[in-house]
């Protein structure tokens, strides 16, 4: 179980209590996590009495009272952790949009995998996230309802169901669970069955769930309460009388209010008339709370009024704030009300804006997202990749962000990856023009969709350079001149040849096989045909500028292609790969010969 960072500003006075853990859930498309978080925000009646699940801005509290109840532990156990705070958008983007100091704000997480098709893309990316994040999390192991021949027991605990199937299907859910084990195994993580594990912190615990029939719910939210309880109580301290401290969730245009805020509080209280300050574009944003919003109970939806207006709220909680001011706030920015000195807390927030955690090189892409989280997740799994990275920025994709990239030499780098962000009118007008063909743009709301698009473009270019680059350097030959086949002593010399070995080129210097030089190779000639290069064991007919045979050189005579010292230096490491074995063996013949008076010649 990893440690968490301490999100609570507990320097403030007040009094200290345990704060709701904040729960994300993460998992692959398709595999049940809208239909957990439904049947979490289902399973008790949502009004004002204690112990109902309420529902908050972009959250859902479950407090303890119904969790128990579920379970039917209630007065068996003795908790401090007073619920689960369930974020109520699921998947990776919620999760790196919630950011504290660096790390993720959400103190755990429930990784959803279908136990029917087990492991896919984003089940790896989920992974990938919450080790980057170091993040402690279970394993639901959902639609455990779909093994065939599967009876359902609603809302029942786990070992209820299990107990209720014959041996076949228990037999099945053995090995798809195992399957799981092994999975998680590869990607370096000790995990099992929740019930076999006798020491949580260093086993992740997996839950078989369904989130239609709620089977195996139970287990799930009380191992929650439970981890929370044991390992990260310390991590819960909060202070509810102190200024209200939270992250942005989402920035929203809401009719009759304008740009709000969505939310999540995870210290202090947040009051209407409070000074807040928060993270925007353009720097430190300052404004005054208008108003606190929380959605309207189920049964009252379909009233004019969508919230109710409240005057106060303390963490942990879902909220949405109304203020004037709040255009170009970044989601994932942290929120804090003024209290003490104004100019420490700007401070803060500035740093914390900048002290993104990525990686930058010399030389690297461009990258851009919508939100701060969002951005070190592209880069963490940039960096798994070995991607470097030259710039990182949060927002849309800009006129400035294409020049920048055109000025770059490299072409394999004028790159720009945009993770779930959007490229502004002018940007797209730009790309337009013939100027701007070398830059590139990829975009996706998926991480591993968006690497896989830029290795599969950045291999195919790379092999398009290397051979436009193999093409303009000269290889390495060796020839004879045959008997029988002078045609011309001179002026130019033409004889027929063979070529022993490697790959002759037209418009080549030849040289004796002791360096001395012969002449400029012009034309190759096959039959009546003018052609550019000729390979091992072909005989051609060549034209020479330079010597007279007879004189400068004889029937029977070898010649290598004199190949400049610095393509020798490019053959020898750069392209050497791109070499047949003949085209090596008189490669280093050559260098070995003019090495014998130069040791260092083409290193």
């Amino acid at each position: 179980m990893a440690k968490k960072k301490d999100k609570g500003n507990n320097q403030n006075s007040g009094k200290n209590s345990i704060r709701t853990p904040i729960v994300c859930v993460l998992g692959h498309v398709d595999h049940g996590k809208t239909s957990l978080l439904d049947k979490i925000r289902g399973s008790s009646v949502v009004n004002a009495e204690e112990g109902a699940i309420t529902q908050h801005i972009g959250a859902t509290i479950v407090p303890l009272e119904a969790i128990e109840e579920m379970s039917g532990t209630k007065g068996k156990m003795n908790f401090d952790v007073p619920g689960l705070l369930f974020i109520d958008t699921p998947g990776h983007h919620a999760f790196t949009t919630l950011r504290s100091r660096g790390g993720a704000l959400a103190d755990m997480a429930i990784l959803v995998v279908d136990i029917n098709e087990g492991f896919q893309p984003q089940t790896i990316e989920a992974l990938h996230i919450l080790r980057n994040f170091k993040t402690p999390f279970v394993v639901a192991a959902t639609k455990i309802d779909r093994i065939h021949g599967w009876r359902k027991t609603p809302n029942a605990p786990f070992m209820t169901c299990y107990n209720a199937q014959n041996e076949r299907v228990q037999t099945i859910l053995e090995t798809k669970t195992y399957e799981l084990v092994g999975k998680l195994s590869e990607e370096g993580f000790n995990c099992e069955r929740y019930d076999r594990i006798k020491d949580f912190q260093k086993n992740i615990a997996i839950v078989p769930i369904s989130g239609i029939t709620g089977e195996g719910l139970p287990d799930l939210l009380m191992i929650m309460v439970g981890l929370a309880q044991r390992y990260m109580t310390d991590n819960l301290k909060l202070t509810v009388e102190g200024p209200g401290v939270g992250t942005v969730l989402e920035v929203k245009e809401e009719r009759g209010l304008g740009t709000t805020l969505d939310v999540i509080l995870f210290d202090g209280t947040l009051n209407v008339g409070d000074e807040i300050i928060v993270g925007g574009n353009e720097g430190v944003i300052t404004t005054k709370v208008r108003s606190l919003l929380k959605p309207r109970p189920m049964q009252e939806i379909l009233t004019e009024e969508r919230f109710d207006r409240v005057k106060s709220i303390s963490a942990a909680s879902g909220i949405k704030v109304a203020a004037p001011g709040l255009d170009g706030v970044v989601a994932g920015s942290p929120i804090m009300v003024v209290k003490g000195n104004r100019e420490e807390l700007e401070e803060r927030i500035r740093h914390e804006m900048q002290d993104i955690a990525v990686k930058l090189s010399e030389e690297g892409i461009f990258i851009k997202a919508d939100t701060i989280g969002a951005l070190e997740a592209l880069s963490k799994e940039l960096e798994q990749h070995n991607i470097p990275i030259m710039r990182a920025e949060v927002g849309p994709v800009s006129r400035h962000d294409i020049v920048e990239i055109a000025t770059v030499k490299n072409p394999l780098m004028s790159v720009l990856l945009a993770f779930n962000t959007t490229k502004l009118p002018d940007a797209n007008e730009m790309l337009m023009s013939d100027q701007m063909e070398n830059v590139m743009i990829f975009e996706s709301g998926v991480i591993y969709h968006l690497i896989d698009d830029y290795l599969e473009w950045e291999e195919k270019t790379r092999r398009q350079i290397e051979k436009q680059s193999f093409e303009k350097l000269v290889m390495p030959a060796k020839i004879s001149i045959l008997p029988d086949c002078v045609f011309r002593q001179s002026n130019p010399a033409v004889v027929g040849v063979r070529v022993l070995s490697g790959k002759l080129q037209a418009g080549v210097n030849l040289i004796h096989l002791d360096g001395r030089k012969v002449g400029k190779m012009k034309q190759i000639k096959k039959g009546q045909d003018n052609i550019q290069e000729a390979n091992e064991g072909e005989e051609v007919a060549i034209s020479i500028e330079g010597p007279t045979v007879g004189r400068q050189i004889n029937v029977g005579d070898s010649f290598y292609v004199d190949i400049p010292e610095h393509h020798v230096k490019v053959l020898e490491t750069e392209m050497f790969s791109h070499l047949n074995d003949s085209m090596k063996n008189v490669l280093d013949e050559f260098t070995h010969m003019k090495r014998k008076e130069q040791p260092f010649w083409g290193k």
